[in-house]
């Protein structure tokens, strides 16, 4: 799909995410040495977990407040909140000693309102797209998330240490910019509103939510997206863990490849490969079964990851890296826009930010490698990597592909949205 041909509301996005997380992944991945270092790492650890618990609740009431009232309104004041946060923290900086509780307050404000926004700005892009183009986007849309996150990982090696405020004044400019831009550019053509059940707005909420939970073939593929995720997000804790311990150093000329080298070589190649490939695997993927790529894909990346979480050798890892890249660039375009299908038009704030379990339930699983590995041979982990992708496999194709939701999605008129999945 040419970019001249993707609907106005993509376009907005994209440009707009693109340079806020450009800016954003140079900060963002700094914070828990932020706080380690104005505090201390106890301190830190509670407050960064407490942070990630807040993100989650409040990103389920943004789902509920999304499918309630206008999507436009709802970006448009939470856009201008993240700008008046991130202002805040950069204010905070000035003094010669940081003014870390206002920095903190401010920092939790950032979390609660961009919660609330991110399931309005995911339906809006479901609303906007057809399921005839959601691949095509959703794989665009995943290349230019690596490329800014790439920029951004340069600009934090670079500049954070030194120039800490000019990077957050940075921040608040983009972030400004953005909600500017919805203004003038974001059209809200949703009018199949949620409407309002209960009097109680909280068991409204909860109810509201027990549609997701009940509907079957949706709670499987959160569920295997879930284990899947999970082996990705290991490779930035068992595995850099394990690297970091057992790795024998490589010497190449001068240059001392250690564990830690290893790993950022590792989450290089990654970001590389996605953007050097990631069109030309979609281009190949469009002339497959929808089906069997996503197998393909799937096997490709846990062979990939099972590999990686124990192998001591730099060429098998980069070589195993690479392979379970390119299952990941197979995959990751068809579960999304497979997923987005199989949400109800009325309830796609909900159900996307009900989808956002799967990421904070890998976390937690990549986590608890880290005390599993305690125990563990990294072979016997190896094993255990390879077993939850297999269940994670399982539950996202008999989820996406079980045929209950295909029967109600070509009852649907239009196709753009199916009672019934994710």
């Amino acid at each position: 799909m040419k970019w001249k041909e993707l609907p106005r509301n993509i376009k907005v996005r994209m440009i707009t995410s693109f340079f806020n997380r450009a800016v954003s992944s140079a900060v963002m991945p700094f914070m828990a040495l932020f706080f380690a270092q104005e505090l201390n790492k106890i301190w830190a650890g509670i407050f960064l977990i407490v942070t990630v618990v807040i993100g989650f609740f409040i990103n389920l009431v943004g789902g509920y407040i999304s499918d309630r009232f206008p999507r436009k309104k709802v970006l448009l004041t939470t856009s201008w909140l993240n700008a008046l946060f991130f202002f805040i923290m950069t204010v905070s900086l000035f003094p010669e000693d940081n003014l870390i509780l206002l920095f903190a307050g401010a920092y939790i404000g950032f979390i609660i309102t961009s919660s609330l926004g991110r399931p309005a700005m995911h339906a809006i892009i479901i609303d906007s797209t057809t399921p005839e183009n959601r691949k095509a986007v959703y794989a665009l849309d995943y290349w230019l998330v690596n490329l800014s996150m790439a920029i951004g990982a340069a600009l934090g090696g670079l500049l954070y240490l030194n120039h800490q405020t000019e990077l957050f004044m940075m921040l608040t400019f983009t972030s400004t910019t953005i909600p500017v831009a919805y203004g003038i550019w974001l059209q809200d053509n949703f009018t199949d509103q949620l409407q309002k059940k209960h009097e109680n707005v909280f068991i409204d909420l909860v109810n509201n939510y027990r549609i997701a939970f009940r509907d079957s073939a949706f709670v499987k593929v959160v569920a295997g997206s879930t284990f899947i995720f999970a082996a990705e997000f290991s490779l930035n804790s068992y595995i850099g863990i394990r690297l970091a311990e057992t790795f024998k150093a490589v010497n190449i000329g001068n240059f001392e490849i250690v564990g830690v080298r290893m790993l950022s070589i590792l989450n290089i190649e990654n970001m590389m490969l996605v953007v050097c490939l990631t069109f030309i695997i979609n281009r190949y993927t469009d002339r497959l079964n929808k089906k069997n790529a996503l197998l393909i894909g799937l096997i490709l990346y846990g062979i990939g990851y099972v590999t990686v979480t124990s192998a001591n050798t730099w060429y098998i890892l980069i070589a195993f890296n690479l392979i379970a890249t390119m299952g990941e660039l197979i995959y990751s375009p068809i579960r999304n826009a497979e997923q987005a299908n199989m949400i109800p038009s009325d309830k796609r704030g909900s159900y996307s930010a009900f989808s956002n379990l799967s990421f904070s339930g890998a976390d937690l699983v990549a986590r608890s490698t880290i005390i599993i590995g305690a125990f563990l041979m990294p072979t016997m982990m190896s094993v255990y990597i390879g077993f939850i992708v297999m269940l994670g496999t399982v539950l996202v194709y008999t989820g996406l592909f079980g045929g209950s939701w295909v029967k109600a999605k070509m009852l649907n008129d239009g196709g753009v949205g199916a009672s019934g999945g994710k």
